[in-house]
């Protein structure tokens, strides 16, 4: 776990700018698998970031003077789970520029990389397409590189996952955007922080991620997301077998089921906040 605690009044240098309006597009990763909340939705690192913009913005408000009507923060996440690189694009690029916020997150092109067959080509060829829509239109793109879970997957993917990483920050560097590095953040790495599916964060896992981009920002850190987490002992082999048991019969059947049939997670849903919005009462302090 973290070695500090939450401390929304600590969240911001004199220096962070001052957000009103940030909009998260891509996949799961950003829509909130699987940091999930008693009503069975997700809330996830981009819902956690954007609470802390928003007492930032409250709080710059008095030295500034107060916002006019239609000027407090605003919030909209089009991530939809399942989603690649190209759906990505096709429906939620456009909309997020046409937002003109002053923060866009884009991640995407992961899950491109874990198809058995994937065109790195025209992943990158994709991805450049929409920074270069969106980087005009915002004012600040924040890129990542992914974390990734320790372990055999991992190794069988890194090939990819370090091209598309590799290009992200050819990107950045064109552009003026920010790179979050989180797949050399260490402990982001342990299984510890990941839910059984093996693909997702837990909710520890997306705090540490919210504390990141906040960092990143120009953000006061308020918890150490690389700190390692405490020592725990290694699960016995029956255990270990009895959760690869487990995993394959509730998460990896199904995706490949999902694969071979052409289907994906996120065919019907829509985005949980398609709209540039305030937060909600419950949403902040």
């Amino acid at each position: 776990m973290s070695t500090t605690q939450d401390s929304p009044d600590a969240s911001a240098t004199p220096e962070a700018p001052v957000i009103r309006s940030f909009v998260a597009i891509g996949d799961s990763f950003t829509e909130g698998m699987s940091d999930r909340l008693p009503d069975g939705s997700y809330r996830g690192w981009a819902d956690l970031l954007a609470r802390r913009l928003a007492i930032h913005a409250a709080g710059s408000a008095p030295a500034q003077g107060a916002p006019a009507e239609g000027d407090g923060f605003r919030y909209a996440n089009l991530a939809v789970r399942g989603k690649l690189i190209g759906q990505i694009a096709a429906e939620q690029v456009d909309a997020a520029a046409a937002m003109n916020a002053d923060l866009v997150t884009l991640v995407g092109g992961l899950n491109d990389t874990l198809r058995p067959r994937c065109d790195m080509g025209r992943v990158c060829g994709v991805l450049e397409e929409s920074v270069g829509k969106l980087a005009p239109s915002c004012g600040q793109l924040v890129l990542m590189r992914s974390p990734g879970r320790d372990g055999p997957g991992l190794e069988r993917y890194r090939a990819r996952m370090e091209h598309l990483f590799g290009f992200i920050d050819e990107l950045a560097a064109r552009h003026g955007a920010t790179v979050v590095d989180l797949y050399t953040g260490g402990p982001l790495a342990d299984p510890r922080l990941w839910a059984d599916d093996r693909l997702h964060l837990t909710d520890e896992g997306h705090r540490r991620v919210a504390e990141a981009v906040c960092q990143q920002l120009g953000h006061s850190p308020v918890s150490d997301w690389r700190a390692p987490l405490a020592p725990s002992p290694s699960p016995s082999w029956l255990a270990r077998r009895r959760a690869d048991v487990r995993f394959t019969r509730e998460h990896l059947v199904p995706w490949i089921g999902r694969r071979l049939t052409g289907r994906s997670s996120g065919d019907g849903r829509i985005p949980k906040r398609p709209e540039l919005a305030a937060l909600a009462c419950e949403d902040t302090p």
